[in-house]
């Protein structure tokens, strides 16, 4: 053989169990865990079709909406934006996108390339866009379709009043699309009402479910723009109407084969919205967070740390970011509460890698005696470090 067999597989896997508490994915319910160790299941198998449907009915609660055209797709919350502006966007699109933080940056780097006219409407790291400026924005460029974050995992912020936007939109007979991936669970949300078009978010985050497997949902208009498109969606992978099919959204049409979607990955996020439903649903989901979060800033406030995003109002109840006192190195601090107490703090990342951490207490690590013990670990790492560079100085 021109290669020989890697020695690495002769040692078994060991996987050390660790507080997830970054910006996600985050740790699992044991509830989920066990669900994902079911037997294997085929992809048309009469059972998987079966949780399959059973999905759609939670995703469409979760996002509150009535959508027949609303799925998972097979992939991270990447190949969810990826679907929602590859079957929207045709050739010179004009596409309106609010750039906050990492991922209106994301979507402006896959709008570009699928061609369209690409319109970025910047603000600084953390702050958030007006109605006015956007509406200005509006009838400079005259956009077809508009992006927007509810929640900016890069930075910690929640984009407010999205209802007006969807208003906006409305008026100016545009697409809104919504990214909710930090947000959906955590906070309100509400599809119908606030007029979204498409709304996407991640599993591993609020959920705690596993990623790879990512809810999506499509208005009854961005469903008529995809039929009416003079071209072929781009992306076979993420084509809405054949995923459609394959998810039985159209009771009229036969169901097809698509692709081999992971039965254990269905399994997990099926168990994950059933605690979720379990454990009150969205209401109770939203009061526990907003609780719990608060209390987290409160401490971190208490001992003198400074919350990046400064207006209470503006921060997501799922990603708090912290600013890094001045002459932290962040990955000193990360190492030492992994290695300490393998306890994840997140750094962070694009234009705030080394300027902020990030820290998420969503679903099962959504709790007083975690933001707490977080927060101490914090804090004491914090110190150790300051205290090492005095030591060394002398």
């Amino acid at each position: 053989m021109d290669v020989s067999k890697p020695d690495n597989f002769k040692v078994s896997l060991d996987v050390i169990e660790k507080t997830m508490t970054g910006a996600g994915p985050s740790n699992y319910h044991p509830r989920i865990r066990q669900a994902m160790s079911l037997p294997v299941l085929g992809h048309l198998h009469t059972e998987t079709l079966k949780i399959m449907d059973d999905l759609k009915e939670g995703i469409k609660y979760l996002f509150q909406t009535r959508n027949s055209l609303t799925f998972c797709v097979s992939g991270p919350g990447h190949a969810a934006l990826e679907c929602a502006l590859t079957n929207l966007i045709e050739e010179n699109d004009v596409i309106l996108i609010v750039c906050s933080g990492i991922w209106g940056t994301r979507a402006g780097n896959i709008a570009k390339r699928l061609n369209a006219n690409v319109k970025m409407l910047y603000k600084h790291v953390g702050e958030q866009v007006s109605l006015k400026e956007t509406r200005e924005c509006f009838r400079m460029y005259k956009p077809k379709i508009f992006f927007m974050v509810h929640g900016e995992s890069s930075t910690g912020m929640i984009q407010n009043n999205i209802e007006d936007y969807g208003n906006l939109c409305r008026e100016f007979d545009c697409l809104f699309i919504v990214d909710c991936v930090i947000t959906l669970g955590c906070t309100p949300l509400f599809v119908d009402k606030w007029k979204i078009d498409i709304a996407y978010t991640g599993t591993q985050k609020v959920l705690n479910a596993p990623p790879g497997i990512s809810p999506i949902t499509f208005s009854q208009r961005a469903y008529d723009k995809i039929v009416m498109r003079k071209s072929l969606v781009k992306s076979y992978n993420y084509d809405a109407i054949l995923l459609g099919e394959y998810w039985n959204c159209f009771p009229l049409r036969p169901r097809i084969y698509h692709h081999t979607i992971c039965s254990s990955l269905l399994y997990g996020l099926r168990e994950a919205i059933a605690i979720f439903i379990e454990n009150g649903g969205l209401e109770a989901s939203w009061e526990k967070h907003g609780k719990v979060t608060r209390k987290f800033h409160s401490i971190l406030e208490k001992n003198g740390l400074q919350l990046f995003i400064e207006n209470a109002e503006n921060r997501c109840p799922s990603v708090t970011s912290i600013k890094v006192p001045d002459n932290i190195d962040t990955h000193k601090i990360i190492s030492y509460a992994m290695n300490k107490y393998k306890v994840e703090i997140g750094n962070g990342v694009g234009m705030t890698l080394g300027k902020i951490f990030r820290i998420g207490l969503m679903g099962v690590n959504c709790k007083d005696e975690l933001a707490e013990r977080v927060a101490n670990i914090l804090i004491e790492a914090i110190r150790a470090i300051e205290n090492e560079k005095v030591v060394s100085k002398i």
